[in-house]
Protein backbone atom coordinates (compact mmCIF):
# COMPACT_ATOMS: atom_id res chain seq x y z
CA UNK A 1 0.00 0.00 0.00
CA UNK A 2 1.59 3.63 -0.89
CA UNK A 3 2.54 4.73 2.30
CA UNK A 4 1.11 8.03 2.16
CA UNK A 5 -2.43 6.52 1.35
CA UNK A 6 -1.98 4.51 4.74
CA UNK A 7 -0.81 7.65 6.27
CA UNK A 8 -3.92 9.69 5.12
CA UNK A 9 -6.21 6.53 6.36
CA UNK A 10 -5.08 6.78 10.05
CA UNK A 11 -5.11 10.24 9.94
CA UNK A 12 -9.00 10.01 8.92
CA UNK A 13 -9.74 7.30 11.68
CA UNK A 14 -7.74 9.48 14.50
CA UNK A 15 -9.94 12.27 13.62
CA UNK A 16 -13.33 10.57 13.32
CA UNK A 17 -12.58 8.66 17.00
CA UNK A 18 -11.95 12.05 18.38
CA UNK A 19 -15.46 13.77 17.40
CA UNK A 20 -17.18 10.67 18.46
CA UNK A 21 -14.94 10.93 21.70
CA UNK A 22 -16.40 14.02 22.50
CA UNK A 23 -20.15 12.68 20.97
CA UNK A 24 -20.41 12.03 25.29
CA UNK A 25 -20.66 15.20 26.30
CA UNK A 26 -23.44 16.27 23.37
CA UNK A 27 -25.72 13.47 24.23
CA UNK A 28 -25.60 14.36 28.22
CA UNK A 29 -26.66 17.71 27.34
CA UNK A 30 -29.33 16.38 25.03
CA UNK A 31 -30.70 13.46 27.78
CA UNK A 32 -31.66 16.72 29.57
CA UNK A 33 -34.72 17.44 27.00
CA UNK A 34 -34.61 14.77 24.87
CA UNK A 35 -34.93 10.82 24.85
CA UNK A 36 -32.63 8.74 23.21
CA UNK A 37 -35.04 7.52 20.24
CA UNK A 38 -35.15 11.00 19.65
CA UNK A 39 -32.20 11.86 20.26
CA UNK A 40 -30.54 9.32 17.37
CA UNK A 41 -33.41 9.71 14.82
CA UNK A 42 -33.06 13.56 14.83
CA UNK A 43 -29.14 13.17 14.63
CA UNK A 44 -29.48 10.88 11.83
CA UNK A 45 -31.98 12.31 9.68
CA UNK A 46 -29.92 15.86 9.76
CA UNK A 47 -27.29 13.50 9.06
CA UNK A 48 -28.98 12.40 5.83
CA UNK A 49 -29.87 15.49 4.49
CA UNK A 50 -26.42 17.24 4.85
CA UNK A 51 -24.81 13.98 3.05
CA UNK A 52 -27.65 14.31 0.78
CA UNK A 53 -27.03 18.29 0.08
CA UNK A 54 -23.34 17.95 -0.49
CA UNK A 55 -23.38 15.55 -3.19
CA UNK A 56 -26.89 15.29 -4.59
CA UNK A 57 -26.24 12.65 -6.78
CA UNK A 58 -28.54 9.36 -7.03
CA UNK A 59 -26.49 6.40 -6.26
CA UNK A 60 -27.00 3.49 -9.18
CA UNK A 61 -26.53 0.51 -7.77
CA UNK A 62 -24.81 -2.06 -10.08
CA UNK A 63 -25.71 -5.16 -8.86
CA UNK A 64 -29.44 -5.72 -7.05
CA UNK A 65 -27.75 -8.11 -4.68
CA UNK A 66 -25.22 -5.33 -3.40
CA UNK A 67 -28.07 -3.92 -1.57
CA UNK A 68 -28.29 -6.27 0.72
CA UNK A 69 -25.11 -4.91 2.03
CA UNK A 70 -25.97 -1.44 2.53
CA UNK A 71 -29.61 -2.63 4.30
CA UNK A 72 -27.10 -4.87 6.46
CA UNK A 73 -25.26 -2.01 7.23
CA UNK A 74 -28.02 0.44 8.03
CA UNK A 75 -29.17 -2.25 10.17
CA UNK A 76 -26.02 -3.36 12.30
CA UNK A 77 -24.19 -0.11 12.73
CA UNK A 78 -26.98 2.63 12.79
CA UNK A 79 -30.47 1.30 14.23
CA UNK A 80 -29.37 -1.74 16.31
CA UNK A 81 -26.21 -0.74 17.55
CA UNK A 82 -27.19 2.80 18.83
CA UNK A 83 -30.65 1.16 19.99
CA UNK A 84 -28.30 -1.84 22.08
CA UNK A 85 -26.18 0.92 23.48
CA UNK A 86 -28.63 3.18 24.53
CA UNK A 87 -30.49 0.43 25.95
CA UNK A 88 -28.08 -1.49 27.61
CA UNK A 89 -27.51 2.15 29.68
CA UNK A 90 -30.83 1.98 31.50
CA UNK A 91 -30.22 -1.45 32.50
CA UNK A 92 -26.26 -1.13 33.57
CA UNK A 93 -23.43 1.45 34.31
CA UNK A 94 -22.10 3.50 31.71
CA UNK A 95 -18.78 2.31 32.94
CA UNK A 96 -19.93 -1.12 32.32
CA UNK A 97 -20.79 -0.34 28.68
CA UNK A 98 -17.65 1.59 27.85
CA UNK A 99 -15.22 -1.25 28.88
CA UNK A 100 -17.79 -4.13 26.86
CA UNK A 101 -17.84 -1.68 23.70
CA UNK A 102 -14.36 -1.42 23.44
CA UNK A 103 -14.39 -5.22 22.37
CA UNK A 104 -15.32 -4.49 18.87
CA UNK A 105 -12.05 -4.75 17.57
CA UNK A 106 -12.12 -8.15 19.08
CA UNK A 107 -14.98 -9.54 17.04
CA UNK A 108 -13.79 -7.30 14.24
CA UNK A 109 -11.12 -9.30 13.92
CA UNK A 110 -12.64 -12.23 14.53
CA UNK A 111 -15.37 -11.56 11.61
CA UNK A 112 -12.62 -10.53 9.03
CA UNK A 113 -10.33 -13.54 9.49
CA UNK A 114 -13.72 -15.49 8.80
CA UNK A 115 -15.24 -13.51 5.99
CA UNK A 116 -12.27 -11.51 4.74
CA UNK A 117 -9.29 -12.12 2.75
CA UNK A 118 -6.45 -10.97 3.29
CA UNK A 119 -7.50 -9.98 7.05
CA UNK A 120 -6.08 -12.56 9.47
CA UNK A 121 -5.48 -13.02 13.05
CA UNK A 122 -2.29 -11.86 14.56
CA UNK A 123 -0.49 -12.48 18.16
CA UNK A 124 0.65 -8.67 17.98
CA UNK A 125 -2.49 -7.37 17.37
CA UNK A 126 -4.27 -9.95 20.37
CA UNK A 127 -1.58 -8.40 22.81
CA UNK A 128 -2.02 -5.21 21.76
CA UNK A 129 -5.82 -5.75 22.27
CA UNK A 130 -6.08 -7.60 25.60
CA UNK A 131 -3.29 -4.56 26.56
CA UNK A 132 -5.77 -1.81 25.12
CA UNK A 133 -8.65 -3.54 26.81
CA UNK A 134 -6.74 -3.63 30.32
CA UNK A 135 -6.74 0.38 29.53
CA UNK A 136 -10.36 0.85 29.18
CA UNK A 137 -10.98 -1.19 32.29
CA UNK A 138 -9.00 1.14 34.30
CA UNK A 139 -10.38 4.21 32.72
CA UNK A 140 -14.22 3.10 33.35
CA UNK A 141 -13.75 2.06 36.50
CA UNK A 142 -11.46 4.28 38.49
CA UNK A 143 -12.44 5.45 41.57
CA UNK A 144 -15.29 2.77 41.54
CA UNK A 145 -14.49 0.52 44.59
CA UNK A 146 -16.96 -2.68 43.42
CA UNK A 147 -17.90 -3.87 40.14
CA UNK A 148 -21.17 -3.72 39.90
CA UNK A 149 -22.93 -6.21 37.01
CA UNK A 150 -26.47 -6.32 35.39
CA UNK A 151 -26.48 -9.61 33.18
CA UNK A 152 -28.92 -7.88 30.72
CA UNK A 153 -27.58 -4.65 30.70
CA UNK A 154 -24.06 -6.50 30.19
CA UNK A 155 -25.48 -8.79 27.11
CA UNK A 156 -26.85 -6.03 25.52
CA UNK A 157 -23.43 -4.12 25.54
CA UNK A 158 -22.01 -7.26 24.41
CA UNK A 159 -24.86 -7.86 21.43
CA UNK A 160 -23.53 -3.71 20.59
CA UNK A 161 -20.19 -5.01 20.50
CA UNK A 162 -20.85 -7.64 17.72
CA UNK A 163 -23.09 -5.72 15.42
CA UNK A 164 -20.91 -2.43 14.74
CA UNK A 165 -18.35 -5.41 14.53
CA UNK A 166 -20.44 -7.01 11.89
CA UNK A 167 -21.10 -3.43 10.18
CA UNK A 168 -17.27 -2.65 9.64
CA UNK A 169 -16.86 -5.68 7.68
CA UNK A 170 -19.92 -5.08 5.63
CA UNK A 171 -18.43 -1.70 5.12
CA UNK A 172 -15.65 -3.08 4.01
CA UNK A 173 -17.47 -5.09 2.03
CA UNK A 174 -19.00 -2.25 0.20
CA UNK A 175 -15.82 -0.45 -0.37
CA UNK A 176 -15.02 -3.06 -3.12
CA UNK A 177 -18.12 -1.62 -4.25
CA UNK A 178 -15.86 1.57 -5.78
CA UNK A 179 -18.82 3.87 -5.21
CA UNK A 180 -18.37 7.36 -3.75
CA UNK A 181 -18.11 7.64 -0.14
CA UNK A 182 -20.93 10.26 0.37
CA UNK A 183 -23.42 7.86 -2.15
CA UNK A 184 -22.60 4.96 0.20
CA UNK A 185 -23.21 6.36 3.51
CA UNK A 186 -26.10 8.12 2.39
CA UNK A 187 -27.54 4.77 1.56
CA UNK A 188 -26.67 2.98 5.08
CA UNK A 189 -28.17 6.25 6.37
CA UNK A 190 -31.18 5.55 4.84
CA UNK A 191 -31.87 2.20 5.69
CA UNK A 192 -30.74 2.70 9.32
CA UNK A 193 -33.58 5.57 9.55
CA UNK A 194 -36.03 3.34 7.95
CA UNK A 195 -35.10 0.29 10.14
CA UNK A 196 -35.39 3.03 13.15
CA UNK A 197 -39.08 3.42 12.47
CA UNK A 198 -40.65 1.22 14.49
CA UNK A 199 -38.39 1.72 17.43
CA UNK A 200 -40.26 5.22 17.31
CA UNK A 201 -43.31 3.72 17.95
CA UNK A 202 -42.44 1.13 20.61
CA UNK A 203 -40.21 3.99 22.70
CA UNK A 204 -41.84 6.71 21.67
CA UNK A 205 -40.80 10.09 19.26
CA UNK A 206 -42.12 13.14 20.35
CA UNK A 207 -39.62 15.69 20.54
CA UNK A 208 -40.48 19.48 21.80
CA UNK A 209 -39.98 22.03 19.28
CA UNK A 210 -39.46 24.48 21.75
CA UNK A 211 -36.42 22.28 23.26
CA UNK A 212 -34.84 21.65 19.95
CA UNK A 213 -34.71 25.52 18.98
CA UNK A 214 -33.18 26.16 22.01
CA UNK A 215 -29.46 27.21 21.19
CA UNK A 216 -27.47 24.67 23.78
CA UNK A 217 -29.89 21.86 22.06
CA UNK A 218 -29.74 22.71 18.63
CA UNK A 219 -25.95 23.50 18.48
CA UNK A 220 -25.68 19.68 20.09
CA UNK A 221 -28.28 18.07 17.70
CA UNK A 222 -25.94 19.85 14.97
CA UNK A 223 -23.24 19.22 16.04
CA UNK A 224 -23.92 14.69 16.68
CA UNK A 225 -25.80 14.98 13.01
CA UNK A 226 -23.20 16.92 10.52
CA UNK A 227 -19.80 15.80 12.43
CA UNK A 228 -20.70 13.23 14.53
CA UNK A 229 -23.00 11.34 11.81
CA UNK A 230 -22.57 12.83 8.26
CA UNK A 231 -19.49 13.85 8.21
CA UNK A 232 -17.70 10.61 10.99
CA UNK A 233 -19.12 7.71 9.17
CA UNK A 234 -17.83 9.26 6.07
CA UNK A 235 -14.59 9.59 6.75
CA UNK A 236 -14.80 6.21 8.80
CA UNK A 237 -15.86 4.47 5.95
CA UNK A 238 -13.08 5.83 4.03
CA UNK A 239 -10.37 4.85 6.50
CA UNK A 240 -11.59 1.22 6.46
CA UNK A 241 -11.61 1.47 2.59
CA UNK A 242 -8.02 2.47 2.89
CA UNK A 243 -7.23 0.11 6.26
CA UNK A 244 -8.83 -2.79 6.11
CA UNK A 245 -11.51 -3.52 8.91
CA UNK A 246 -9.93 -4.58 11.76
CA UNK A 247 -6.77 -2.19 11.61
CA UNK A 248 -9.34 0.57 11.68
CA UNK A 249 -11.27 -0.79 14.11
CA UNK A 250 -8.43 -0.72 16.45
CA UNK A 251 -8.76 2.85 16.63
CA UNK A 252 -11.75 2.76 18.61
CA UNK A 253 -9.78 1.99 21.76
CA UNK A 254 -8.92 5.89 21.80
CA UNK A 255 -12.16 6.66 22.19
CA UNK A 256 -12.44 6.24 25.90
CA UNK A 257 -9.64 7.93 26.27
CA UNK A 258 -10.19 11.20 24.60
CA UNK A 259 -13.95 10.82 26.63
CA UNK A 260 -11.57 11.61 30.00
CA UNK A 261 -10.01 14.30 28.74
CA UNK A 262 -12.79 15.73 26.96
CA UNK A 263 -15.07 15.42 30.35
CA UNK A 264 -12.10 16.99 32.43
CA UNK A 265 -11.68 19.78 30.15
CA UNK A 266 -15.32 20.99 29.99
CA UNK A 267 -17.20 19.16 32.52
CA UNK A 268 -13.65 19.64 34.79
CA UNK A 269 -14.78 15.72 36.00
CA UNK A 270 -11.60 14.48 38.37
CA UNK A 271 -9.31 11.95 37.12
CA UNK A 272 -7.43 9.45 39.20
CA UNK A 273 -4.30 7.75 39.22
CA UNK A 274 -5.91 5.15 37.65
CA UNK A 275 -7.32 6.45 35.22
CA UNK A 276 -3.99 8.09 33.94
CA UNK A 277 -2.45 4.85 34.37
CA UNK A 278 -5.69 3.61 31.85
CA UNK A 279 -5.14 5.95 29.12
CA UNK A 280 -1.33 5.36 29.15
CA UNK A 281 -2.39 1.37 28.96
CA UNK A 282 -4.92 1.98 26.25
CA UNK A 283 -2.48 4.24 23.77
CA UNK A 284 0.40 1.45 24.05
CA UNK A 285 -2.28 -1.12 23.07
CA UNK A 286 -3.11 0.83 20.09
CA UNK A 287 0.55 1.42 18.93
CA UNK A 288 1.63 -2.62 19.94
CA UNK A 289 -1.72 -3.80 17.41
CA UNK A 290 -0.70 -1.11 14.67
CA UNK A 291 2.92 -1.96 14.87
CA UNK A 292 5.05 -3.66 11.80
CA UNK A 293 8.13 -5.32 12.83
CA UNK A 294 11.06 -3.65 10.76
CA UNK A 295 11.46 -6.18 8.12
CA UNK A 296 7.67 -6.60 7.21
CA UNK A 297 7.85 -2.63 6.45
CA UNK A 298 11.32 -3.06 4.39
CA UNK A 299 10.03 -5.93 2.27
CA UNK A 300 6.47 -3.69 1.68
CA UNK A 301 9.01 -0.82 0.36
CA UNK A 302 11.21 -3.53 -1.78
CA UNK A 303 7.64 -4.36 -3.27
CA UNK A 304 6.93 -0.52 -3.93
Amino acid sequence: MDRKKETFGHLLAIATVFIWGTTFISTKVLLKAFTPIEILFLRFIIGWIALSLAYPHRLKIKDRKQELYFAGAGLSGITLYFLLENIALTYTFASNVGVIISIVPFFTALFAHLFLEGERLKLQFLVGFLIALAGVFLISFQGASVLKLNPLGDILAVLAAAVWAIYSILTKKISEFQYHTVQTTRRIFFYGLVFMIPALFIFGFHPSITLLMQPINLFNIVFLGLGASAICFATWNMAVRILGAVKTSVYIYMVPVITVITSILILHEKITGIGVCGIVLTIAGLFISENKPKRKIKAELIKE
